[in-house]
């Protein structure tokens, strides 16, 4: 395969950087350069200014409302969307929901909901893991019943990220207990007003409030929101999991990554000398660029694949697993440039030591933060799992 970009595509390239120069706010950027949890108006924000363009939903064909991007056009605009500190997109709706409603989904189911996506009048949260059902997420316990025109769902969900925010929810859920654990899950949408559902935050190792707990007692949903067949949900979890994984690995925001801490080490002085000087920091940084080149490869090679094929196959834990692992070596070169200065609590530290650089605020709330990455979206052990059986067969 031949990995150079043609000239169509560096004039994408060019197009899109324009765009960011001349459109993105700059509280916007500044907001994402200082590291600190989002507002919901930035976001909110933010997801206007990209479906006023037609930009919105990058992997949407434009039957559905997306701009009908190539993979590797996607890449391009994720890797443009980090150089300029754009927000992330709010994924649930977009890049995990708006594909299963159109693979799966009925007519009526698309009609409705996926121009709520667009429009922002829907937000999303994905109702997936539960206190013992995470990285074994087939073992997980919630129950729906049907009950004449109704499913009728008890049980919790736990992590559900930016929940705070959601007006809607959609859920894995166990409707036939009698079966194989796989074979009894089914895929429904729900509205968070429904009585009978509690949200509570859970307050992150930083500080932060990023995810929630929900709880479903008796909460009555409408049969037609079943998405699919019913017993068909494993099959629609795992469809969903490699635009999740693949999303993840975030390969556009580990070379951002990889410039701040280059900067950063340029700034610190150590011994005398700039820490990027430093033969055995300098060597981490070299390997950590190593890697994260070998994965733009990877990368690449599989939008080639997905181009032709249509969708992303298995290896995408390929890409979660290594995405992951840079992106938290990333975190931790930061941390490690700033010493002390990195500490969480920066009020302990004594008078006597050089003032904190000005990105130092939250480099302690994002390496913490960042531990998550290899535990959600199926652990790096699951995802290895994975590769052994369906690659490597064994």
């Amino acid at each position: 395969m031949d990995l150079s970009f043609t000239p169509e595509e560096q004039a994408f390239r060019e197009e899109v950087r324009a765009f960011f120069a001349e459109n993105l706010p700059k509280e916007m950027s500044d907001a994402v350069r200082a590291g600190g949890e989002l507002t919901k108006d930035i976001m909110d924000r933010y997801h206007t200014l990209l479906n006023d363009k037609g930009w919105l939903a990058t992997t949407w064909p434009e039957e559905f409302g997306g701009p009908g991007w190539s993979p590797v056009q996607r890449h391009i605009f994720e890797e443009e969307a980090c150089r300029a500190y754009a927000p992330r997109i709010v994924p649930f709706g977009l890049a995990m929901l708006g594909p299963v409603l159109q693979q799966f989904g009925s007519k009526a189911q698309q009609d409705y909901y996926l121009p709520r996506i667009l429009s922002g009048e829907d937000w999303w949260c994905q109702g997936y893991s539960e206190p013992g059902a995470g990285s074994d997420l087939a073992s997980l316990k919630t129950r729906a019943v049907r009950d004449g025109d109704d499913y009728v769902i008890n049980g919790q969900k736990t992590w559900t990220t930016l929940g705070q925010h959601a007006n809607k929810i959609f859920c894995l859920v166990r409707t036939d207990p009698d079966v194989k654990q796989q074979k009894g899950i089914s895929f429904i949408l729900v509205d968070l007003d429904t009585p009978g559902i509690e949200m509570r935050p859970i307050k992150l190792i930083e500080g932060g409030h990023e995810v929630n707990e929900v709880f479903f007692t008796d909460v009555r949903v409408p049969a037609e929101n079943l998405v699919g067949e019913e017993n068909q949900g494993w099959t629609i979890a795992k469809f969903l999991l490699t635009h999740e994984r693949t999303n993840i690995a975030g390969v556009g925001f580990s070379m951002q990554s990889l410039e701040e801490v280059k900067a950063l080490a340029r700034k610190v002085m150590r011994n005398g000398r700039p820490l990027i000087e430093d033969p055995l920091f300098a060597a981490r940084v070299a390997q950590v660029e190593i890697d994260l080149e070998a994965m733009k490869l990877t990368n690449l090679r599989m939008l080639y694949k997905a181009q032709k094929q249509g969708a992303p196959g298995p290896e995408t834990s390929i890409l979660k697993i290594k995405g992951t692992v840079i992106g938290q070596e990333l975190k931790d070169l930061a941390r490690r440039a700033l010493g002390p200065s990195a500490a969480p609590f920066p009020g302990l530290l004594s008078a006597n030591l050089d003032p904190a650089p000005e990105d130092a605020a939250h480099n302690a709330a994002r390496y913490f933060n960042n531990r998550k990455t290899s535990i959600f979206g199926g652990s790096n052990e699951i995802q290895r799992n994975i590769l052994t059986k369906t690659m490597l067969e064994l």
